[in-house]
């Protein structure tokens, strides 16, 4: 394959086809989305079953891609350029994927990978409850050893995939301390398991992000994820490793999406006898939404070739996400200056953009807790790299098989 920066031909290949089926099977659901503000069930199943789910699983072994995290990042780029909301969905599943790659059993493995890989379960990871936020420590929620089963009791909230998810994999104390929080995984039928109705939000209308109650809900021991007292590595390691490197994702098809709009207003509009564009500030604004776009997709991309190696790399994936979130929202807000009035109707797509990057800042960290990680690794302080303890399940393998498999050809898109 041909070697680009970061990116080979067939990863531009897999842009191209992802993109296509965005404009084809995403753009025209998504005022049926916005208008509605409902769960998008069937856009999401439909994105599940073109195997990209399965990006970072083995290939061999489970049927997954095995494509690594430089071919999940683009995935979930270009449908967020189309919609924010399904990038989402795409990138909480594969967070939901990743605890399993990550601790998961042979057993538990060869149950759900498959599944997950081709579109047939969708994960999720629920760790957030109301009262502590995002300190988790702070959690509440039980899990009692009872014979054979573990009863669970408590809720979870802001559950990426909390609607459409198929198996939850939940984070509750079952000792004190750090060491006193386990991992297991819940189907979503199972008895004791309620959701409650999807709110209303801000944005990412059509992706669903919402609370679960655990009422004695029985589950087998064999459903422990990991030893009792892995759950706060669980959590981590999922937050560092796959949720912020998605959610950088999720904030590049963004902004790439927001400069496009945004210089197609500037070519068709005309002021003072000339194209918008032609305006010496206008100019300006674009050129610095293009330079925060070029730096943060050079930032992403170079953490998820450093994932992609196995090479340590905890703080490029903060300073990916934080850089991305933080240009997504203020080009956002240079693309509203420019529209002007126009920008706040809904018949461009303007507003949703920044409603839609807003949503990304505080998952998996705000910008706030990334310059305080960063701000530890500059001291060093910092307290170790999942990247390097987790390194053999994150390097990606041969790739031979991407070209020989035929995923481009046979996935529908």
């Amino acid at each position: 394959m041909e070697q680009r920066y970061f990116t080979t031909s067939w990863h531009e290949d897999l842009r191209q086809r992802v993109r296509e089926f965005a404009e084809r099977e995403v753009r025209p659901r998504i005022p049926e989305m916005e208008a509605s503000r409902t769960v998008a069930h069937e856009v999401s199943r439909l994105i599940a079953r073109q195997g990209w789910i399965g990006v970072t699983i083995d290939c061999e072994a489970y049927g997954g891609m095995g494509a690594g995290h430089l071919a999940k990042t683009i995935i979930i780029e270009e449908l967020a350029r189309v919609c924010a909301a399904m990038g989402a969905m795409v990138q909480a599943s594969q967070l939901g994927a990743a605890k399993i790659i990550h601790f998961g059993n042979d057993v538990q493995k060869a149950k759900w990978l498959p599944r997950i890989a081709s579109g047939d379960c969708l994960p999720t990871i629920a760790t957030t409850e109301e009262e502590s936020g995002g300190h988790v420590l702070g959690m509440a929620s039980t899990a009692v050893r009872d014979g054979n089963d573990y009863v669970l009791s408590g809720h979870k909230v802001f559950v990426g995939n909390s609607h459409v998810g198929d198996l939850h994999g939940v984070i509750v104390r079952t000792g004190e301390g750090s060491k006193g929080l386990s991992a297991f995984l819940v189907e979503a039928d199972r008895p004791g398991l309620s959701l409650e109705p999807q709110r209303s939000a801000m944005g990412l209308h059509g992706f669903s992000f919402g609370k679960l109650v655990f009422d004695n809900c029985r589950v087998p021991a064999a459903n422990l994820l990991g030893a009792e007292g892995d759950g706060l590595d669980v959590a981590y390691s999922s937050s560092v490793l796959y949720g912020r490197p998605n959610l950088t994702a999720v904030s590049l098809g963004i902004h790439q999406a927001v400069l496009e709009e945004t210089t197609a207003l500037c070519i068709e509009r005309e002021r003072y006898g000339a194209e918008l564009g032609k305006l010496t500030n206008i100019k300006l604004k674009l050129g610095r939404m293009q330079h925060r776009l070029m730096t943060a997709r050079l930032a992403a991309y170079f953490a998820a070739h450093l994932l992609d190696m196995g090479k340590r790399c905890d703080a490029e994936l903060m300073n990916a996400k934080y850089w991305a979130v933080e240009s997504a929202i203020e080009s956002a807000r240079d693309g509203m200056d420019i529209h002007a009035a126009s920008g706040l109707f809904t018949d461009r797509p303007m507003e949703r953009y920044l409603r839609d990057a807003l949503h990304i800042y505080a998952p998996a960290g705000t910008s706030d807790i990334q310059l305080l990680r960063l701000g530890e690794v500059a001291l060093g302080t910092d307290k170790g790299e999942w990247s390097e303890r987790l390194a053999d399940v994150l390097r990606l393998g041969p790739t031979d098989h991407l070209e020989e498999s035929g995923w481009l050809k046979t996935t529908g898109v």
